[in-house]
């Protein structure tokens, strides 16, 4: 078993940028030329259920490297990439600079389809032999991050046939996995070489015409060699690519309808907006248990329990039904026994599942692992939002025995020395050192920059905790269970009380980090405390010195909060989690900030991530970034090896957006608060917005800092109401 601190490391190379697109559980990521050069040693591949099913990925033009022009993706599952010759002397014949163009488009769906065009803009016929290296190396995802394994399975020999190749893996679980690379046009000559294979075309463009080349990619998984059953790809790969287009822009188009529409005159923004909605979409993947949102690409393209839930809770404005997938999904993985190994207990909600080789061969615990202390309260705060916001008692009636599952965790498992807190230990071979959403080895740190001393009490976790109290006893009263629901209404009182005493730092004015395993107060200044704003358990006068804590100079950057206070010994601005900005903190933060109204302070903070997002490609806020302070004419500092898309980051931008225009549902309807915007934001218009069993729309006009609120339209019973 590998040590918890591997789990976490870096690949060998990091790549400045590089394009990604996803379709269900199949993902690829290249340079921005479209190249995957081979023996590359970082994270480019196209891979599937943590496997990489192409490792090499190379065009040549006449043997050398064509001119990048430009890349782009397109709802975040098409590529579009323009390539140009450089000077060439072909057979005595010169080809001038940039006289042939070269696009090449992709896009996911079920399988990986390419198209390659070449374009001659000369007066004269050009001749070109095109070259494609293409290789398979079938390494787990956590061997391409830079673990090492002591046995790997066996790579087979490439077969080539008389419409493509494949190429196989015999992995040592026993399963085999495969690669099929099928084409249109045959090409001049295919080579093996090692574990690639080279693919040469001889072709012949006239002047001023074109010439395509289609491609398919697909991936399978099977037990017996050769024989994998539900893999089709179609006989003509151009077929493939049109329909795939086709259904690509009809998905997209479904999906958008059946969300929440935002609308502004700030076309950057829309286009922010627009980013988002498409990265949720191609993070939504379709699992044999069902559908479920993963966490992000590369490294977390796979169901994470925290994340899923925080992402489905910041998305009850953009579309309730994220969040019903996600429960849905996490209750068939609920633990059911004592299994100290993956650190799974009766009712506990996972952290992690991994498909690959290496999870296989127990050689990882993700088969799945438990390891999250605050999983499972995420797992009741969010049933009791979305219950809450769609009054769908139904389906609160089916969650019913999960729900009391998560609480006898949270109060005999989650709770082991009965103190009212939930803490973990995190000793367990191969598995977290820290279990909350700062989990990798060095996140959780004392005030001389050591690791805190388990077992740990973290102070956002038993904010959530009382949150889950409070909304555990709400729901257990609509089920008609009173005394249960009183039970956990005097438990989240007790809670409160001993809470606000035992993690006041009266020094700094604020919250503390943790409790340590002698029950000390750890004071360390960080951005932990900024959640337990959204859950209500602070008095409005301790919560106001949490916010001037969080805006000061030593944790606001300008661009965000920082993880850590850049005062403390253990701080890092480029850090993954000592001293970084979080996009998905910030926005628990900004939420946290309108439950005590202060608006003031949630429009500063809106306005610096919403800022930040457009320094980035796409507009696309990134798991996280670094830390440094915000200076003119600089753009915030991409941290190196950051998930883009990940789905708690893109689903900020609708956190912040619903934190800064005060929507709250009630049990009588929606209840729109005090809304402030961004002083860029001068109007925005909501339409389709899902509330119990109709649909709203508002518009909301910006006039000198003074946001107005207007209804446009409502369906069904829903009322709205509006508090100036």
């Amino acid at each position: 078993m590998l040590p918890a601190d591997k789990l976490r490391i870096a690949p060998e190379r990091v790549e400045v940028q590089t394009e990604v697109i996803k379709s269900n559980e199949i993902f690829l990521i290249t340079l921005p030329d479209g190249s995957v050069p081979c023996g590359y040693p970082g994270g480019l591949g196209l891979y599937y259920r943590d496997t990489r099913f192409l490792s090499a990925w190379e065009f040549y033009v006449e043997g050398v490297e064509p001119n990048f022009l430009a890349a782009g993706t397109r709802f975040s599952s098409f590529f579009q990439c323009d390539l140009a010759n450089p000077e060439l002397l072909v057979a005595g014949q010169l080809i001038p600079l940039q006289t042939v163009h070269f696009r090449l488009l992709r896009l996911l769906h079920g399988a990986l389809y390419q198209r390659f065009r070449v374009r001659n803009y000369n007066l004269f016929p050009v001749t070109l032999t095109l070259s494609f290296r293409v290789g398979a190396d079938y390494r787990d995802l956590f061997e391409v991050r830079g673990m090492k394994r002591l046995e790997r399975g066996e790579i087979l020999p490439a077969q080539l046939e008389r419409d493509g190749v494949v190429f196989q893996y015999r992995g040592r679980d026993g399963l085999y996995r495969a690669t099929f690379l099928r084409w249109d046009l045959p090409p001049d000559e295919v080579q093996p070489d090692e574990e690639n294979v080279w693919i040469r075309y001889r072709v012949q463009v006239p002047p001023k015409e074109r010439v395509y080349l289609y491609w398919a990619v697909g991936v399978a998984v099977g037990e017996k060699k050769g024989v994998f059953p539900g893999v089709t790809l179609p006989a003509d790969p151009k077929d493939g690519f049109l329909t795939g287009a086709e259904a690509q822009r009809q998905g997209f188009s479904a999906w958008r309808e059946s969300c929440t529409q935002f609308l502004t005159p700030r076309e950057r923004f829309n286009q922010m907006l627009d980013q988002a909605l498409a990265d949720l979409w191609v993070l939504r993947s379709e699992y044999p248990e069902g559908p479920i949102i993963e966490a992000g690409v590369p490294w977390f393209a796979t169901v994470f329990g925290r994340d899923a839930l925080i992402t489905a809770w910041q998305t009850l404005i953009v579309n309730p039904q994220i969040c019903r997938e996600v429960l849905r999904f996490l209750v068939r993985y609920q633990g059911a026994k004592v299994d100290p190994a993956r650190e799974e207990e009766p009712g506990k909600i996972i952290h992690e599942i991994r498909r690959g080789e290496m999870a296989n061969c127990r050689e990882i615990l993700h088969t799945p692992y438990y390891g999250s202390i605050d999983a499972t309260p995420w797992f009741i705060i969010v049933l009791g939002d979305f219950v809450h916001w769609t009054q769908d008692l139904e389906f609160l009636q089916e969650m019913h025995a999960p729900l009391l599952k998560a609480l006898t965790w949270c109060t005999d498992y989650g709770d082991k020395d009965n103190d009212g807190y939930i803490e973990y230990v995190g000793d367990v071979p191969g598995g977290l050192k820290n279990q909350g959403w700062k989990d990798s080895w060095d996140g959780i740190l004392d005030p001389e920059g050591r690791p805190v001393e388990p077992p740990v009490a973290l102070v956002e976790v038993q904010a959530y905790l009382y949150a889950a109290y409070r909304r555990a006893s709400r729901m257990l009263s609509l089920l008609g269970d009173r005394k249960a629901a009183k039970e956990y209404e005097e438990r989240s009182r007790r809670l409160r009380r001993n809470f606000c005493r035992d993690f006041w730092v009266v020094e700094q004015d604020c919250l503390g980090l943790a409790l340590d395993g002698q029950k000390r107060l750890v004071k360390t200044v960080a951005s932990n405390m900024g959640h337990v704003l959204f859950t209500g358990i602070l008095q409005p006068t301790a919560a106001k010195k949490v916010a001037r804590k969080l805006l000061s100079r030593e944790l606001f950057s300008g661009w965000g909060i920082r993880t850590l206070s850049a005062a403390e010994k253990g701080y890092n601005a480029i850090s993954y989690h000592n001293g970084s900005v979080w996009p998905h903190d910030n926005s628990i933060i900004a939420f946290g900030l309108r439950r005590y109204n202060l608006l003031e302070e949630l429009r500063l903070l809106a306005e610096a991530l919403f800022d930040a997002a457009y320094e980035f490609p796409y507009f696309r806020l990134p798991e996280l970034f670094c830390g440094f302070s915000r200076r003119p004419n600089v753009k915030p500092v991409r941290y190196p090896v950051a998930c883009e898309p990940q789905a708690w980051a893109v689903s900020s931008l609708f956190l912040l957006l619903q934190a800064c225009i005060g929507v709250k549902v009630t049990t009588e309807g929606l209840l729109i608060q005090r809304p402030v915007l961004p002083s860029f934001l001068k109007e925005l218009q909501i339409r389709g917005l899902k509330v119990h069993d109709g649909r709203v729309g508002i518009d909301f006009i910006n006039r000198d800092g003074r946001v107005f609120c207007l209804p446009i339209e409502k369906t069904g019973s829903v009322r709205i109401i509006i508090e100036a």
